[in-house]
């Protein structure tokens, strides 16, 4: 039977119950929920490959459009949900997975507009696969005082989406042609980096990351599952994340954890500063010893590492962190890279985390108010969830967040790219260009497309 307890004020009940399986692919499971549950979906795999997880469907959505305390209301919604869940521990937690936009107070009409500033979802079939082990979990959320039918039939379909991922091949996942690629605003973008490494010259503020977009063009739809199937194969060493609102998916294949909370160990990391990789083995590490010498980039780097050791030396004790850094290899580019943890103190929540920790001076600057409100005027777009906080948190308050980089936005034939640069006073318009260019160049490639064309 169903686990639940009793019913908190909203009279909700939260039934829930897990099953081990034959391990199965992901992939396949996502896939399996393509006819029923597209645009309900979302998928997470971190970047060690020990935990993946599916969701099929909504049994509940956690969602707001504030602009000020939307963690909050997150983490006390999520809260309250569990509250009317099992007091006893189960196999494996109900988990709440979603995300937070980049800037909540950017009201630019874009790709974006159906996506609020926060949007979390329960899925009603969750699978998760950890330690060798496959878990598949119905959640049944519900004001229903008898629902015992309900949950027979949703036992049913389960049993049917697991025969399918089993048995059912997985689809071949052709790219369609790509017709048309568009750099947005491109010339927007080359003032208005001109512009803000001036006010950094200034003074005005010591970083800024701004941001460009590309827009590509199919002959037909891209499948979220072909999107997600190609991005693993192409960027394996990332974290991989999708996730489904109606007839769009923001998805990608991310290098960079925000932060993570487990058995009361904290984790983050500083990720930037980055150059392109060689072409031999002899040019990779001559680029590699670069970037470790480079000033414009250590200072980068500096920002980010100097942010997250204030947020860890405020929540957490016993902090590590190494005095230099070191290199961040991945298929296209090489990244400065410093590990972060330490071990929580108080009752401090994940959510909590991510609001101190987003946006780093990675993704957003330095000092970090002022460079939201310098990118807000200059950008001239909206990222949307890009380069924002996107993960997971379980009913014990475990979890994973990482940043939104390396992704794109799929609408049918329409796919929407993101990547931005850190501008400090030596940086030059030309410059900042082309890094941009290497940035793009994951998610091109998982899409067909490449920079050259």
């Amino acid at each position: 039977m169903p686990n639940t307890t009793g019913q908190n004020k909203t009279t909700l009940r939260f039934y829930t119950e897990t099953i081990e399986v034959s391990r199965m692919s992901a992939h396949a499971f996502f896939e399996a929920g393509e006819d029923c549950y597209k645009g309900k979906r979302f998928f997470w795999q971190n970047k060690e490959k020990t935990f993946t997880l599916v969701g099929l469907g909504h049994a509940y959505v956690l969602a707001n459009d504030l602009e000020k305390n939307r963690y909050q209301d997150i983490a006390q919604k999520w809260e309250e949900l569990c509250a009317c869940s099992l007091i006893e521990k189960a196999d494996v937690s109900p988990i709440l997975f979603g995300g937070f936009s980049f800037d909540p107070a950017n009201k630019i009409s874009s790709e974006w507009n159906s996506f609020p500033s926060s949007f979390f979802a329960v899925a009603t079939f969750q699978l998760v696969i950890r330690d060798d082990q496959a878990f598949v979990s119905i959640h049944l959320i519900t004001e229903e005082q008898d629902s015992a039918a309900a949950f027979e039939n949703l036992r049913i379909e389960r049993d049917t989406l697991i025969h399918t991922a089993q048995v059912k091949e997985l689809k071949v996942h052709e790219k369609p042609q790509l017709l048309q690629r568009e750099d947005r605003l491109k010339d927007e973008y080359l003032s208005a980096v001109e512009a803000v490494t001036n006010r950094i010259r200034n003074k005005e503020v010591n970083k800024v990351v701004i941001g460009r977009s590309l827009k590509l063009t199919f002959e037909n739809s891209f499948s979220s599952s072909t999107a997600i199937y190609n991005a693993s194969m192409e960027q394996p060493e990332s974290y991989l994340f999708g996730l489904e609102k109606e007839d769009k998916i923001f998805f990608g294949a991310t290098p960079e954890r925000l932060v993570k909370l487990e058995k009361g160990k904290v984790e983050s990391a500083g990720l930037a500063g980055s150059v392109r990789r060689g072409t031999n083995l002899e040019e990779d590490k001559k680029l590699g010893d670069a970037l470790l010498a480079d000033n414009k980039n250590l200072m980068e780097h500096q920002y980010v590492v100097n942010m997250i050791r204030k947020v860890f030396d405020q929540y957490c004790e016993q902090v590590k962190i190494p005095s230099r850094p070191k290199l961040m290899k991945i298929r296209d580019i090489q990244h400065l890279f410093t590990p972060i943890e330490g071990k929580i103190k108080g009752s401090s929540s994940l959510f909590e985390f991510v609001e101190a920790m987003h946006p780093t001076p990675a993704l957003g600057g330095e000092p970090r108010q002022e460079a939201i409100e310098i990118i807000r005027e200059s950008e001239q777009m909206n990222r949307g969830y890009y380069a924002a906080p996107i993960g997971w948190v379980n009913a014990e308050g475990e979890g994973e967040f990482a940043v939104g980089i390396r992704s794109a936005l799929i609408e049918n034939q329409y796919a929407y790219l993101y990547a931005g640069g850190g501008l400090v006073s030596e940086s030059t318009s030309l410059e900042e260009f082309e890094e941009t260019r290497v940035k793009f160049r994951p998610m091109l490639r998982t899409l067909g497309g490449n920079m050259n064309d």
